[in-house]
C-alpha cells in the first residue's frame, strides 16, 4: 500500500479525531457527534504553535489512516539530550528518523497498559519496557 507520512494540517483535524473516536479507548473520551468541538481546534492550534510538538499523519489513497503526536522534551539525564515521545512500522520508522534528525538521543513512548498487541509491536521495533508511567485524573 502506498502511503504518505507528513505533519498534520488543520484540514486533517476531523479525520484525526475520527481515528481517536474509532479506537476502543478513545471511543469513551472523544466525540465527532455534530459539529467538531472547538476545543479540538484550540488544542491543535496550541500544538501547531509549539516548536516542540508535532502531530503527524499517515495517509493512503487520500485517506488519513494513522496519527501520532510527537513531543520533543529536553532532559538533563543522558547529558541533556532531547527525548521524542510519541503510532504501522513505516510510521514509527519515519518518527524515529524525524527524532534522529532533530538531534534526539532517546525516544520515550507512552502507551496504555491494556494495549498488549501494541506492546509486542513496540518491542519488535527495539523499544524497551524500562519505566512505569503514572497519571492522576483530575
Amino acid at each position: 500500500m502506498n502511503h504518505i507520512i507528513r505533519t498534520a494540517t488543520r484540514a486533517d483535524l476531523e479525520a484525526v479525531i475520527g481515528l481517536l473516536v474509532d479506537d476502543v479507548l478513545g471511543a469513551g473520551r472523544d466525540t465527532l457527534a455534530g459539529a467538531l468541538d472547538p476545543a479540538y481546534g484550540a488544542a491543535f492550534a496550541a500544538i501547531e504553535r509549539d516548536p516542540n510538538q508535532k502531530i503527524a499523519v499517515m495517509e493512503a489513497n487520500g485517506r488519513i489512516i494513522g496519527c501520532m503526536q510527537i513531543s520533543y522534551l529536553p532532559g538533563l539525564s543522558r547529558k541533556g539530550m532531547w527525548r521524542g515521545q510519541g503510532l504501522g512500522r513505516a510510521f514509527f520508522l519515519w518518527a524515529i528518523e524525524d527524532c534522529r534528525a532533530r538531534g534526539c538521543g532517546i525516544i520515550q513512548l507512552s502507551t496504555d497498559t491494556s494495549r498488549t498487541d501494541a506492546h509486542r509491536f513496540y518491542l519488535a521495533l527495539g523499544f524497551e519496557a524500562s519505566h512505569v508511567g503514572m497519571k492522576l485524573k483530575l
